[in-house]
């Protein structure tokens, strides 16, 4: 019997991938493209759709080409990508979004910034539309970038026919259907998949923040078809995205997920070795880690959390709610405290020379200044505290103008220094996300296993200090990639086109290896994890003095 093969592409926010997978979830051949970033000021940050599907359609090509599979046994292909913006307009060719005007620019990153006023604006509404995402819309929603296009550059609101979310681009690069996905349309848009307490879009709400002009034509140009995770789209791959992709015609595409919510999928469906079934899915949280970092629980309850997006139904798995915490910046974080250290260049220098991560090489370091004391590496921080929320915090505060805060400086700047700088930073990360697990429980979550994935889970104290954090089990999927993974089951779900999701889920989701958390460190992470909360009320107290 031949066997069948399936394609993921992940558009992050740097760069493009795409992966051939086998009917187990095996990955065959991956391949990466970087794609250009924009950044003409301060929270502005743009990208090129035509850079991104060049990406596309190279890593696919190359991605066939060198796992020597045959494009008639690749059955179905499925996408992800980062929440961002794109314009399009007649005839379906790109629309500037930067203030200077450069058609090439057609893309407002997820990380762009530029709205705060108009985030301002909606969330004085105080609309029932608030209610899906923990009372207040985020920056990196696109209803704020739509009113600040409509406020700023009107030729190109009067010029734009499409809005699409990143991920639905790409599916309607692919097949031509203008359907959008719902994991999109109810994360960023507003978009209601239930009757709480209006199905569908809200005229209301887009009247009330002057967009009102959307509604035309039963919303076409935002979308009047939404449909589930892993629906075939149209009649396949079109005749030209068949050839931008050495691909066949009509090859099943699955409908779109936001990047994390790809990740969440293929995480979801592995099995760790040391249990012979799937762990019950409403007690899973996961962490797609990279330079954000977004947390994710599935649930068969409607569980409303002030602070955290959701609850949002079928945004992963069909008919089930999904909530969704995160970190505006974790990975890129890290990469600013150590990057603009005055030690870094020695240790990236030092690092280099020993073929190291400069990660890898501080978390050596770590350990033999932890040998020194003749102690456990921890308690190098006792008296050094971060606040991690350098780009503002995204749940569970919900506040966009929080800023970073950093306790315990001195005068020296050795490579020392930098060591315990970083690893404050990750502690302060995880402290973050154990303020994020804890809103989730105290409104009616059960967590007892985590699933951890990304470009951060190959930094090992990153991992063991969110399991020792979290006091729970982390679990590292085998898969090489299980945010390319899930956009292969979106393909691989398109091409059956029958059975659930879920089935897709457990046929290829793996194996994963569990991290055990810990206890010994508890008490230690219980005091600085006070000291965290602390350090909220302090800036909170700081910012009300300057008020005065």
């Amino acid at each position: 019997m031949t066997k069948k093969y399936f394609i993921g592409v992940d558009v992050g926010t740097s760069s493009v991938r795409a992966s051939v997978v086998n009917e187990a979830g095996e990955c065959c051949f991956s391949s990466t493209q970087e794609i250009m970033i924009w950044n003409p000021d301060i929270d502005i940050y743009q990208q090129s759709s035509d850079n991104i599907w060049e990406g596309v359609s190279y890593t696919v090509q190359k991605s066939i080409s060198e796992s020597q599979i045959l494009p008639e046994n690749i059955k179905g292909i499925g996408f992800d990508a980062t929440c961002s913006m794109v314009v399009l307009g007649e005839d379906f060719q790109p629309i500037s979004v930067s203030p200077d005007g450069d058609q090439r620019q057609n893309v407002i990153l997820w990380m762009d910034h530029r709205a705060k006023e108009e985030v301002e604006v909606i969330n004085a509404t105080h609309h029932r539309v608030l209610n899906s995402v923990g009372g207040t819309m985020s920056l990196e929603m696109q209803p704020p970038k739509l009113m600040w296009l409509k406020k700023n550059l009107p030729e190109t609101w009067r010029k734009a026919n499409h809005f699409f979310d990143l991920p639905d681009f790409l599916s309607w690069r692919a097949t031509g259907s203008l359907t959008r996905g719902m994991c999109s349309a109810v994360c960023k848009w507003s978009y209601s998949a239930d009757s709480q307490p209006v199905k569908g879009w809200d005229e209301d709400f887009f009247k009330l923040i002057n967009l009102d002009d959307l509604a035309q034509d039963s919303f076409i140009k935002i979308g009047q078809h939404i449909q589930a995770p892993g629906c075939p789209l149209g009649a396949g791959l079109s005749q030209q995205a068949a050839q931008d992709l050495g691909l066949l015609p009509g090859t099943a595409v699955g409908t779109s997920l936001i990047d994390a919510h790809a990740g969440a999928l293929g995480c979801l469906g592995c099995c760790p070795s040391d249990m012979k079934e799937l762990p019950n899915l409403e007690n899973c949280l996961v962490l797609i880690a990279g330079t954000s970092t977004c947390h994710i629980i599935c649930s068969n309850r409607y569980v409303s959390i002030p602070g955290v997006w959701g609850p949002f139904l079928s945004a992963v798995i069909p008919n089930m709610w999904v909530n969704e915490g995160g970190q505006s910046s974790s990975g890129s974080l890290l990469d600013h405290v150590t990057s603009s250290h005055p030690a870094f260049t020695d240790v990236q220098r030092k690092a280099t020379e020993r073929g190291q991560h400069v990660f890898e090489y501080l978390n050596e370091h770590i350990e033999r200044l932890a040998g020194k004391q003749n102690n456990h590496a921890v308690y190098l921080t006792k008296n050094f505290h971060v606040w991690p929320d350098f780009h503002g915090n995204r749940a569970p505060v919900a506040d966009p103008n929080l800023k970073g805060m950093v306790s315990g400086l001195s005068l020296s700047a050795t490579e020392d220094d930098l060591a315990l700088l970083y690893l404050a930073t990750i502690q302060a990360l995880a402290y973050g996300t154990k303020h994020i697990v804890s809103e989730m429980e105290k409104h009616g979550h059960q967590i007892s296993l985590v699933y951890l994935c990304g470009g951060l889970r190959k930094n090992a104290f990153y991992v063991q200090t969110h399991a020792d954090v979290l006091g729970r089990p982390v679990v590292l999927p085998d898969a090489k990639d299980p945010v390319l993974l899930g956009a292969a089951m979106l393909g691989a779900q398109a091409y059956e086109n029958k059975g659930s999701l879920r089935d897709v889920m457990s046929a290829m989701g793996g194996g994963g290896t569990c991290i055990q958390p810990d206890t010994s460190v508890s008490k230690f992470h219980e005091r600085k994890y006070t000291v965290f909360l602390e350090m909220l009320k302090d800036q909170r107290k700081y910012r009300d003095l300057m008020l005065l």
